[in-house]
C-alpha cells in the first residue's frame, strides 16, 4: 500500500540545508569579525538549526518540523544527546529569541561581549562538527 505522503527528494533537501548552513556559517564569522556579536550568535543559531533539520530529514525521510528550538529538533531526530550538548542547544536557542524581540534585544546585546561570543562560536563549531558526523 502506498503512502499518502508526497515523495520528497531526501538527498536534495539535505544538501540544500547543508549548503545554506555553510553559507550562514561564513556570515556568522563575518559578523563576528565586524564586531556585530549579537547578530553573529543569532546566525550561529540558524547554522545549527539547518544542520539539525538536515539530520531530521535524513533520519525520518520527511520534511523537518517548523521549529527553531534546537533541542526539540535534535530530540525528534531520535539521537542520543549528551547533557552538555542539550544545555548548549537550549542556550543557543535563546540567541534566536534574544536577538529578535525588542524586550530582550538590549540585554542580549550587552551580554554579547567579544569573549562571550568567542566562547559560543567555539561551541557552535563543536556542535556543527558533531551534527555533520551524523550526516
Amino acid at each position: 500500500m502506498e503512502s499518502d505522503k508526497p515523495k520528497i527528494d531526501i538527498d536534495k533537501i539535505i544538501e540544500h540545508y547543508k549548503k545554506s548552513s555553510e553559507e550562514d556559517f561564513n556570515t556568522m564569522l563575518n559578523l563576528y569579525n565586524s564586531k556585530s556579536y549579537n547578530w553573529s550568535l543569532f546566525i550561529g543559531h540558524i547554522v545549527l538549526e539547518k544542520l539539525i533539520k538536515a539530520l531530521y530529514v535524513k533520519i525520518n525521510s520527511e520534511h523537518a518540523p517548523y521549529s527553531h528550538n534546537l533541542y526539540r529538533l535534535a530530540e525528534k531526530c531520535k539521537i542520543e544527546i549528551p547533557l552538555e550538548i542539550s544545555d548548549w542547544l537550549d542556550e543557543i536557542t535563546s540567541f534566536n529569541i534574544n536577538a529578535r524581540y525588542n524586550d530582550f534585544k538590549k540585554e542580549f546585546y550587552n551580554k554579547c561581549t567579544k569573549d562571550f561570543t568567542e566562547e559560543w562560536i567555539e561551541k557552535i563549531k563543536t556542535l556543527r562538527s558533531w551534527i555533520n558526523q551524523m550526516l
